[in-house]
């Protein structure tokens, strides 16, 4: 077995390439890694390095192997290409080189109880959604737990998702967004990016440095609150983007099991509370939310 190529290293491939490469699109310029170290990695700032590499299996991967190797917090990854990125409940996340966001950024929340871990996805969602919604102009809302969804034609799509993963005593944060992904690219039908969505800006690297200076205050506000969704006022952001409160929907439960009911808050641990239709409430920790389309009369 050969060694697996340098990240840096292994954009295009061997000679035996045929058609046209993924990296030469002029609408998609690569990421000017200087200039955005430049900006926000600043002295006193939660930001301590940041890496673009041209392609990569995972930044999640990479970023958790560095926590286990003691890296400090405030480490960002980011990938112009993912071979093997991934979602929620171990879905594939697959987009053309330079069409998108690809990142993870390594947290240590040493101020804050592990039990509210739960809320860093949450607030990465919070902080995505507010900063595309200020920055590009297109509303996005969030999907229970944390889904990236705008509105395009009176129909959800999916333009992005998080993963959260603890490593080495560190949490380890992936963000996925489509940012100019077209038509014929998308991975299913159902998904979005931002360009299809009627952005006005869909420049990565101004992108990029708002959503990372609005996701620094956010979690300023949080880890000084040792992780209150009160008192640092998460709850209350991330209940005005979610698409879901109010909504009937289908949970799909562990266990091949299957909750529905109007969904009717978010509790203080970010669980979805469910009220069937006999009227109890059910509080859901982890599931596959389906936004349950009124049947027409």
């Amino acid at each position: 077995m050969t060694a697996p190529e340098s990240p840096r290293r292994s954009g295009l491939r061997g000679l035996g390439h045929v058609g046209p490469s993924p990296w030469t699109d002029l609408d998609r310029p690569p990421l000017d890694e200087e200039a955005l170290r430049r900006d926000l990695v600043l002295p006193g700032g939660l930001w301590t390095s940041l890496d673009v590499v041209t392609e990569t299996g995972s930044t999640n991967n990479d970023l958790a192997a560095r926590a286990r190797a003691g890296a400090p917090q405030g480490a960002v990854l980011v990938a112009e290409a993912q071979s093997a990125g991934r979602g929620r409940l171990e879905r594939q996340w697959t987009a053309p080189a330079r069409s998108g966001l690809f990142l993870s950024v390594l947290l240590r929340p040493e101020e804050v109880p592990v039990e509210r871990y739960g809320w860093l996805p949450i607030l990465v969602g919070v902080a995505a959604a507010s900063t595309l919604s200020r920055v590009a102009g297109v509303e996005v809302g969030l999907k229970w737990p944390n889904d990236l969804q705008v509105e395009i034609d009176g129909v959800e799509r999916k333009l992005g998702g998080i993963l959260t993963e603890l490593s080495g005593g560190a949490v380890v944060v992936g963000l996925g967004i489509n940012v100019s992904l077209r038509d014929a690219e998308l991975p299913v039908p159902t998904a979005a990016s931002l360009a299809l969505a009627g952005a006005t800006v869909t420049d990565r690297a101004i992108l990029l440095r708002a959503l990372l200076r609005e996701f620094a205050d956010l979690y300023a506000d949080w880890t000084a609150t040792a992780g209150d969704p009160h008192a640092s006022e998460l709850l209350p952001a991330y209940v005005d983007r979610c698409t879901t409160l109010g909504r009937q929907v289908r949970v799909h439960l562990p266990g091949d099991r299957e909750l529905t009911g109007e969904a009717v808050a978010v509790d203080g641990d970010g669980r979805l509370v469910v009220r069937t239709p006999d009227g109890a409430r059910r509080a859901v920790g982890a599931g596959d939310v389906v936004h349950v389309r009124p049947e027409a009369r």
